[in-house]
């Protein structure tokens, strides 16, 4: 890292994310009873924000949202975060939202997000905010706002000398031109699956995905494996680190983004990338123990006081 560069730019969207808990998820034409229901924050790119904030870092966000009661909702929470919004809100377009449901029982959840304003993100609206970018430690973004806008954000990292994670979530199908711009993949087993055609179900065809990354030109890859950790896979290795637990599992909407926002702000302080992948699967290991995304991230303290408890 330069001396001149500090801190995550993260591009991505806000959504105000509507969990409901249940036993079940409804068939067609079925209504059911649920057991809970919660509004909060949400967004992987707000959430990826709010994990690297807590984590220690100076973070950026970039996005768009709408001049409504959900937008207050996201700048206020950047503001207590003490994020940085470089953020437009636009009057003819609502802020994102997302359903959520978790069974109540495994935590495990299934999703859907509209992301509103932020769907009008365009790569010049990127290249508006390019100095933010360029004064980053590390750049972030992934496929929630146009796959256009997350490109010209990677080039613009890549050519400042910028490290570069892409998250490909949600996982669809794009130019694999934009891979050579990515210092870190990080996508899930199910994103690395659809993405690679490998199916990913255990270490070896984790590898074998990652060898898949390597060759569409990715620096490293970082396939998240829920409860089995993480494959941080590279040219010069293959490492798999353990998930760290942190209790019982509550809910894991926001364990992915708790691990990208964690693995960002851990290489910004200077983190080797196994260190970073560590810190990534604590912050996401203590988020899973909580309700909601953005509301789950823990400090930094916690973090490294789970990591010195999992020590050997």
């Amino acid at each position: 890292m330069t001396d001149t560069r500090r801190g995550v730019a993260i591009l991505g969207i806000f959504v105000a994310d509507l969990a409901f808990r249940a036993g079940r998820m409804p068939g067609v034409g079925e209504t059911i009873a649920g057991s809970g229901f919660k509004m909060g924050p949400g967004g992987k790119g707000s959430n990826q924000a709010v994990a690297a904030a807590r984590a220690g870092a100076p973070v950026t966000f970039l996005s768009k949202i709408g001049k409504d009661a959900f937008g207050a909702v996201a700048l206020d929470t950047w503001r207590a975060e003490g994020i940085a919004a470089n953020v437009t809100e636009m009057a003819d377009q609502p802020t994102g939202a997302a359903f959520i449901y978790v069974n109540d029982a495994t935590g495990e959840n299934a999703i859907i997000v509209v992301p509103g304003a932020a769907a009008t993100i365009s790569a010049v609206d990127v290249e508006a905010a390019a100095d933010v970018i360029r004064e980053a430690a590390v750049f972030i973004t992934q496929l929630e706002q146009p796959v256009e806008a997350a490109r010209r954000g990677l080039e613009i990292a890549r050519a400042a000398g910028v490290v570069t994670i892409f998250n490909p979530a949600p996982a669809e199908a794009f130019d694999d031109a934009l891979y050579a711009l990515c210092d870190y993949v990080t996508p899930n087993e199910s994103e690395a699956a659809l993405l690679t055609g490998i199916a990913v179900t255990d270490l070896a065809s984790a590898r074998q995905a990652g060898d898949a990354f390597l060759a569409k030109g990715v620096g490293t890859a970082l396939i998240t494996l829920g409860e089995a950790g993480v494959l941080l896979h590279s040219r010069t290795g293959s490492i798999h680190i353990p998930a760290i637990s942190a209790g019982p599992v509550v809910e894991t909407a926001g364990a992915g983004d708790a691990f990208n926002g964690g693995f960002a702000a851990a290489l910004a302080s200077g983190a080797d990338p196994v260190a970073a992948a560590r810190f990534g699967c604590a912050v996401a290991g203590i988020s899973v123990t909580r309700a909601g995304t953005a509301p789950s991230m823990p400090y930094r303290a916690e973090v490294e006081a789970q990591l010195q408890a999992a020590a050997p």
